[in-house]
């Protein structure tokens, strides 16, 4: 019979994270009060009285929706914290569609500091960019609907914070997050920009008030901040692998760079096929178009094209300057692998798109129609 506590780790300060299979939840109960800084509804802001943190899973075992356990969700997490042993006066909580079995744990050290990140991460169902279009207004209402997070961070730093402080610390971690996220290149869902996190991320930070150790600063000039860099980043990496499967290697693809911009098997198929209408078998295509997806030179001009594409919306370059450097880079790499180059209208980044999808058909229409060549040739 499976354990229902499971000690995932010891941290620096002697507690542990401890896992509640039966509740879903990952909590470090530190039986003493500590300095913390909380996005949660439930006893958040600066405190100096929470003596337990938590993060838990807010769905059944199988991935569908499951009904608050009160009223609100405040309620919830109350009711949450008590399933695991926890004083809800005094603790405060997080909740995440992701599974607690892909929690990842980084820790960071140099000299006596020590900094540990707990992190569960998914960006498949809403990882947006920071100002992305908005489908909530709901001034002077409390929210009691569910609302859990996707990219939850617990960050346990074993050293003395005065408010201040332990609020850069905070806005170091967020850099983090956002920075693993840019690592991995990974497109937002409402928009065609890069995510810098989702829409419920939820973040808390403890430190340590009986620790001899005290830092006045957790920006990026101090070591503090560097370690703080270091294993949120690591911890939300490991957790997007564990729970979405990206990767370095994941993200190595055609198909991954554009999705952002709309472009998807399905998509590019439908393009195509309205053109040719039959000349190739749809099997036949999304084959071959899988075969060129993780080629090398293609990933590298999917980068680049892309990156040509942020840089016009940004501003950074002139619509005619994004013109000429897409019509350069169509030829180039139409030399390496074939198909016929319709330059773009304009600079526009829908025109881009449509240059960007008939070369995509036009090289795949070429490779297939040498397969067809070569398999007449090994007939004779």
């Amino acid at each position: 019979m499976m354990q229902d506590k499971v000690v995932l780790h010891t941290l620096s300060t002697g507690h542990e994270v401890v896992w509640h299979k039966a509740v879903r939840g990952i909590a470090v109960d530190f039986c003493a009060p500590m300095r913390t800084l909380s996005t949660s509804l439930l006893n958040g802001g600066y405190r100096e009285d929470v003596t337990a943190v938590f993060n838990h899973n807010t769905g059944p075992a199988d991935g569908t929706h499951a009904p608050l356990k009160a009223p609100t969700y405040v309620e919830h997490l109350e009711i949450t914290a008590e399933e695991m042993g926890l004083p809800a006066a005094t603790t405060t909580g997080m909740g995440t569609a992701a599974s607690m079995e892909n929690a990842a744990i980084a820790v960071k050290t140099y000299q006596d500091l020590v900094v540990s990140a707990i992190a569960t991460a998914g960006v498949e169902g809403n990882g947006g960019r920071v100002g992305d279009p908005a489908e909530h207004y709901l001034p002077g209402v409390r929210l009691g609907a569910h609302k859990p997070g996707t990219i939850n961070v617990l960050l346990v730093i074993d050293a003395a914070l005065p408010p201040g402080a332990l609020t850069r610390a905070l806005v170091t971690c967020t850099e983090a997050k956002t920075a693993a996220l840019q690592e991995l290149m990974v497109g937002s869902l409402y928009s065609t920009g890069l995510a810098t996190g989702s829409g419920t991320d939820q973040t808390v930070l403890v430190c340590n008030p009986a620790s001899p150790l005290y830092f006045e600063g957790a920006g990026k000039h101090v070591k503090l901040g560097e370690l703080i860099g270091l294993a949120v980043k690591e911890a939300v990496k490991e957790a997007l692998y564990k729970q979405n499967g990206l990767s370095p290697q994941s993200q190595h693809s055609v198909l991954q760079r554009f999705k952002r911009f709309g472009l998807t098997e399905e998509t590019l198929w439908e393009y195509y096929d309205g053109k040719a209408r039959g000349k190739v078998e749809k099997d036949s295509f999304l084959e071959k178009l899988r075969q060129w997806d993780n080629e090398g030179k293609a990933v590298a001009f999917a980068a680049q094209y892309a990156h040509i594409l942020d840089e016009g919306d940004w501003g950074l370059l002139s619509e005619k300057e994004v013109y000429g450097a897409i019509c350069d880079l169509l030829g180039t790499v139409s030399f390496f692998f074939g198909g016929v180059v319709c330059q773009p209208q304009d600079g526009q980044r829908e025109s881009c798109l449509e240059a960007l999808r008939h070369w995509i058909a036009a090289c795949l229409e070429r490779r297939l129609a040498y397969d067809n060549v070569v398999r007449r040739f090994q007939r004779k």
